[in-house]
């Protein structure tokens, strides 16, 4: 057991949070009597059978019964993976006449303008399966053209007899009329009730022809993998005796039950790295830091966002499959809420190698659980992060997942040097230090990108890392992008698992209406707010939260007459009347203002979008029991050993500690290895180390005091 939780956040039964890495699942509980405990075994081929053995093991080792598990929360990737690749349904998108190639045509954007060779994704729904139908609705909701039944009837049984098994409708101006999509549906129904059917008035009804049509295919594309797996993971832990609630973390940082993730998989994009930022932000609470970088890295990804007033920020924009990481433009568009991240292929699984030109290069593609690392001795014989980090002593060999998994140090040893030292003449130190710091930049380079890009300076937040990799990473990224505060929160190895049982009970709405600011109808704007939220209340209710304990936050998507991009600006709740239109104004200013830097020019606001979160109570957060841990430093020390620090000049004799001992106010000062079950931190030359009363390590660096 690592710790406690209120009592009042159980609520007479044990909540469990499980995470599905590329590598690892990690699982955090918090049982009956508010005790915490935490698992992780290594990513199965099915994920359902790893969440039932991490749960399993977890259950064992805490002597409690699966039937006293009252709710479960579970984060995956699955939605992403079979995007990338391509292992939907096969799908067809029934459209109005003359949009058939809408979604191919796309914004007819070069994301690389001087690349002869660019290539964009192909579409979820190839050319063969999209269909125009005789339909037409006007952008002020007026039905020019009637839906022809017949027509669809006719095509649907087609698409049926050639073993299509999901379609996307999406007609033009449904999201002001969605009556033409609701007939056909019910037509699809009629005739192959088989087919499973998404209308973008319901997946996303938003202004946007596009990204519109390519978020519903998508949604309907991975709806029976979903489907299925879901349900496979609910047979599995209901054979455990589990008789509780099985939630799914959303990419915006809420969690719904099966059923809404059923019918909206979409929203599961981003449902796994979403909790890590989640996790990160209650850590900058508990600590009074509402401002932060969090850094989750893993066997397979790192990802980095940016919590600033408390809160991980959230786009609505996004996309998946892309051809080229870093550039916009180069993947699929997927118009749903996600919590706003970067992530990149640097985990500790990354291969390290020496490319064409005599350059070491690490990642994106990873040995994962399966082979894995060299040193797990599972047949891996490619070098990785971890066998970098192994090599240059970060790692106890004897005490990987406390003790659980032993690695070999002569296999990641011959490894590096066969591919990585003897090709460019280094020593397998000199070979191990390079991989290390090689992903270190990457990462940091990443960070900088992206918190620059939304108006942050990254010497001024603090880093908060975890994941199994993170802690031992987090001091050279830091360092690399000149922060001065690094947080490592106890249980840093399954932080993201902590994250799960955070968030809330959640969901998104929107609806587009246009207009500009000072020729609204308010009245309109009120009645698409209040079906907003009463849609809101219904879901939530549904999902056992309590009318009285559920909050609405109001936004709109604003910008200056005429402009091509919006920004998403605070709405007043309750009735907004024309009088809240300068408040309306002043909010569009100060967010302009801490997104550029300046003043915008004196031009009138058109509203393009409204939106809605309606989210039920925050779970108690998680806090480590520190009246059992009462040790310092010098109590917790636990030996010494060889780590290799360059600014040292090399290996030098590093002292190691139990984290499990170090009690609040513990200080020390780097070169550190404090090792906990799940991850270990590496802390630098240089570095000041506290333990404060939540056992969080907080470790300052540079100038910082």
């Amino acid at each position: 057991m690592v710790g406690s939780a209120d009592n009042g956040s159980v609520g007479g039964g044990a909540r469990v949070g499980v995470d599905i890495g590329g590598t690892f699942t990690d699982l955090m509980m918090v049982d009956e009597s508010g005790d915490v405990v935490i698992g992780k075994v290594l990513t199965t081929a099915d994920p359902s059978k790893g969440v039932e053995q991490v749960l399993s093991q977890t259950l064992n080792r805490s002597g409690d019964a699966a039937g006293s598990v009252r709710h479960l929360v579970h984060g995956t990737t699955l939605v992403t993976n079979a995007i990338i690749e391509r292992k939907g349904a096969r799908t067809a998108l029934v459209t109005t006449a003359g949009f058939r190639d809408s979604i191919e045509i796309g914004r007819e954007h070069r994301y690389e303008l001087y690349d002869l060779n660019l290539e964009h994704p192909k579409p979820l729904a190839p050319r063969h399966l999209r269909f125009a139908v005789p339909e037409r609705t006007l952008a002020d909701g007026t039905q020019a053209v009637e839906l022809d039944n017949e027509h669809v009837a006719r095509l649907v049984r087609e698409l049926a007899g050639a073993g299509v098994e999901a379609v996307a409708v999406c007609f033009l101006h449904s999201f002001t009329n969605p009556d033409s999509e609701l007939r056909a549906r019910s037509v699809i129904e009629t005739v192959a009730p088989e087919l499973r059917v998404s209308l973008s008035s319901e997946v996303v009804p938003e202004i946007g022809e596009f990204e519109r049509a390519s978020t519903t295919v998508a949604n309907v594309y991975v709806q029976p993998l979903v489907e299925s797996y879901l349900f496979g993971l609910r047979q599995r832990l209901e054979g455990m005796g589990f008789e509780g609630q099985l939630f799914v973390m959303l990419s915006s940082g809420g969690v719904a039950t099966l059923d809404t993730c059923m019918q909206f998989p979409i929203r599961l994009l981003e449902s796994g790295p979403a909790a890590g930022a989640l996790a990160a932000a209650a850590v900058g609470d508990a600590m009074g830091r509402d401002s932060l970088l969090s850094f989750d890295m893993g066997g397979t990804t790192a990802k980095l966002s940016v919590v600033d007033g408390g809160e991980p920020l959230v786009t609505h924009d996004f996309e998946v499959d892309r051809r080229y990481r870093f550039k916009k433009g180069s993947g699929l568009p997927v118009r749903v809420p996600v919590i706003e991240m970067i992530e990149i292929g640097a985990g500790g699984g990354s291969i390290a190698r020496v490319d064409a030109l005599g350059l070491l290069k690490v990642g994106p593609d990873s040995a994962g659980a399966d082979p894995g690392p060299v040193c797990y001795a599972r047949g891996g014989q490619s070098p990785t992060v971890t066998d970098a980090d192994l090599v240059l002593g970060y790692l106890d060999p004897d005490y990987f997942l406390g003790g659980a998994m032993k690695l070999d140090v002569p296999a990641a040893e011959a490894a590096l040097a066969e591919s990585i030292g003897d090709p460019l003449r280094m020593s397998v130190p000199e070979a191990a230090w390079g991989v290390h710091q090689v992903v270190n930049e990457a990462m940091a380079n990443a960070a900088r990108v992206h918190v620059v890009e939304r108006g942050k300076n990254p010497r001024a937040l603090p880093v908060v890392a975890f994941g199994g990799a993170g802690p031992v990473h987090g001091y050279g990224v830091a360092e690399l992008l000149g922060s001065t505060e690094l947080v490592l929160p106890y249980g840093a190895g399954v932080t993201s698992a902590m994250g799960l049982l955070v968030a809330p009970l959640a969901f998104d709405f929107v609806r587009s209406h246009y207009g500009r600011l000072d020729e609204l109808d308010w009245s309109e704007v009120n009645g698409i707010f209040e079906e907003m939220e009463r849609l809101g209340a219904e879901v939530l209710v549904d999902s056992g939260a309590g009318p009285e304990e559920i909050e609405h936050a109001r936004t709109a998507d604003i910008r200056y007459v005429g402009q091509g991009h919006e920004i998403r600006v605070p709405i007043p709740a309750g009735t907004v009347t024309v009088e809240q239109r300068q408040t309306i104004y002043e909010e569009f200013d100060r967010v302009y203002q801490s997104l550029y830097g300046r003043e915008g020019p004196p031009v009138g606001l058109e509203a393009l979008t409204w939106r809605v979160v309606s989210r039920g109570p925050r779970p108690t957060v998680i806090r480590a029991e520190t009246d059992a841990v009462t040790g310092d430093a010098a109590a917790a020390r636990k030996g010494e050993r060889p780590a290799f620090f360059a600014s040292a000049g090399g290996f030098v004799e590093t002292p190691v500690y139990d984290r499990y001992r170090l009690g609040p106010g513990s200080t020390m000062t780097g070169p550190a290895i404090i090792e906990e079950r799940e991850s270990t931190a590496i802390i630098g030359p240089g570095g000041r180390v506290r333990v404060d009363e939540g056992l969080n390590i907080v470790v300052m660096l540079g100038g910082g005091k």
